[in-house]
């Protein structure tokens, strides 16, 4: 079996002191997918055949407007038409050996590595991001395909064998336990059919290459739906199938539908020949989808992740520069448009004024504009919507708390939706802290007890990811038994709540941020796509 690595692309060239190369590299890639990605027709692709449609959709870079290509506006007849190939295909897929499916899958993550700055030069200009956290995002999609098919190895493709022993005695009838002859038992983990895998648009590479790889590796075959609506990301979507196609993943396995979710997500969770979804989005749709489907009576497998509204605490024990520096990373990177970032802060009074002041000192440096440029920290908002949220937010604020920093819109003379970070102080039983915004927006109260902070932490339908900063290892300690998230972080400067590691942290939701209590990068997560049999033979 192969030993896991992870990628760690931009940490190995600044760790060998080749910063520019990297930078070099990363622009170089921009000039490149410029001319030979943007601004084409790209087709849907169904059972490896590409098709093109009367219906079309532009997708534009958030950045400035510009096009990035036209892609297919698929309906329920595309839908039904590539799950039946899906279906078609799952028969003669499943029964390819455990072997076979990992050896493909390693060369996916071998092209995708060898096209790592194209890739994540096209991420940034599709959901703007800066060239940091794209190419980061495209280590973790190689990532998670080098780990499953590490686990699915490392398991033998979950099968495990036993014997029952035989016995001479005899009796007329069977009953549990009664002696009999020797029996063979198998336990083998089958791939369910057909899985419907909806991509969102903030890690349209890495979690669309994780819930992918999850379900196709175990032997399933997908419909493949990339985010074509308001937020389009349906270039990485494309790309990230022609490595898996070019890897020899063979036609109908993996099938590319672009559409809008209320004709093709509808049908994929509703259709009867899907037998599972993985999901990652808003727990609105999510609980939508799970809703519907079981209505009909479908028993259908959902593995999911729905968002959250993600807390930090600080205590008055702790080094206040390291909260500072995790705070603002996990609130503001890639604009808070991520499901585990920071977005409420609960700080012990006597040590308030003083974080928010350092907040401030160090929010007031973090540079807005063009992604691409490599000074830039944050970047636009995806769409004109997340404008109106971020409106309607600072209006909330204006009429209720105290907005510490930011609030306005910018007009950078590019286009795109750009905007200042906010820091607002609110009551603890504002809406602010408890809906999920997906903006870089961070609102902060005080506390003066550890169990009443926790209490307010947990307070909220979502369990996704948290953080604590605190030196003193009894309130450690207190922490890490009491908080109900899936993901927690302690004193961690880089990140107070962002930045889950394949191989190292598990991401998983608990409450309404999840459904299986099973993340991903872990041993669990490749179990969520099979079911198992019990297999006993007496020869």
């Amino acid at each position: 079996m192969q030993s896991f690595k992870n990628e760690f692309t931009y940490r190995s060239f600044l760790d060998s002191g080749k910063e520019e190369e990297f930078d070099s590299l990363f622009d170089n890639a921009v000039e490149k997918v410029k001319t030979e990605y943007f601004g084409k027709k790209y087709p849907i692709i169904i059972n490896g055949e590409e098709i093109y449609l009367e219906s079309e959709l532009i997708e534009k870079s958030p950045i400035n407007g510009l096009t990035l290509g036209i892609f297919q506006k698929g309906s329920k007849s595309e839908a039904v038409a590539a799950i039946e190939s899906a279906n078609n295909t799952f028969d003669e897929w499943s029964q390819v050996d455990y072997k076979k499916r990992v050896s493909i899958f390693r060369k996916a993550a071998k092209n995708i590595s060898e096209k790592k700055f194209e890739f994540a030069a096209v991420l940034s200009f599709e959901n703007g991001k800066s060239r940091y956290e794209s190419m980061g995002e495209v280590d973790e999609a190689i990532d998670f395909i080098n780990y499953y098919s590490n686990e699915l190895e490392r398991n033998k493709g979950f099968i495990r064998k036993n014997i029952i022993s035989g016995t001479q005695s005899k009796v007329e009838s069977g009953f549990q336990g009664a002696p009999g002859k020797e029996e063979k038992i198998k336990i083998v983990m089958k791939p369910y059919g057909v899985f419907g895998i909806i991509a969102p648009f903030n890690f349209p590479v890495s979690i669309s290459a994780g819930m992918s790889t999850g379900a196709m590796i175990t032997g399933n075959t997908i419909v493949f739906k990339p985010s074509s609506t308001d937020n389009m990301t349906m270039l990485t979507g494309y790309l990230l199938y022609k490595a898996f196609s070019n890897a020899g993943l063979p036609p109908g396995v993996f099938n590319y539908l672009t559409g809008p979710g209320s004709e093709v997500g509808s049908e994929l969770s509703t259709n009867k020949l899907v037998r599972g979804i993985a999901f990652t989005g808003s727990r609105t749709v999510g609980m939508s989808m799970i809703t519907q489907s079981y209505s009909l009576g479908n028993q259908m497998v959902f593995v999911v992740e729905m968002g959250g509204k993600n807390p930090v605490i600080v205590s008055k024990y702790a080094n206040i520069d390291s909260a500072v520096s995790g705070i603002s990373s996990a609130a503001f990177g890639y604009s808070g448009q991520k499901c585990s970032a920071a977005s409420r802060v609960y700080v012990h009074n006597e040590i308030k004024d003083e974080f928010i002041k350092k907040l401030l000192e160090k929010v007031s440096l973090l540079k807005i504009g063009d992604p691409i440029k490599k000074e830039n920290f944050i970047g636009p908002l995806i769409s004109g919507s997340s404008l109106i949220r971020y409106k309607e937010s600072v209006d909330e604020v204006k009429k209720s708390g105290k907005l510490h920093f930011g609030g306005n819109i910018l007009d950078l003379g590019m286009g795109g939706n750009y905007v200042e970070p906010v820091v607002a102080e609110v009551s603890k039983d504002n809406i602010l802290f408890k809906n999920e915004l997906f903006l870089p927006f961070l609102v902060i109260t005080s506390y003066s007890e550890l169990e009443d902070a926790l209490k307010e932490a947990n307070n909220t339908p979502y369990g996704l990811t948290a953080g604590f900063y605190s030196e003193r290892r009894a309130e450690i300690k207190y922490f890490l038994k009491n908080i109900k998230a899936g993901v927690v972080y302690v004193n961690r400067e880089i990140s107070a709540t962002t930045g889950a590691i394949v191989g190292f942290h598990t991401f998983v939701g608990w409450k309404g941020s999840g459904f299986t209590g099973k993340g991903t990068g872990s041993k669990f997560y490749l179990e969520q796509f099979m079911r198992e049999q019990s297999q006993a033979v007496v020869e």
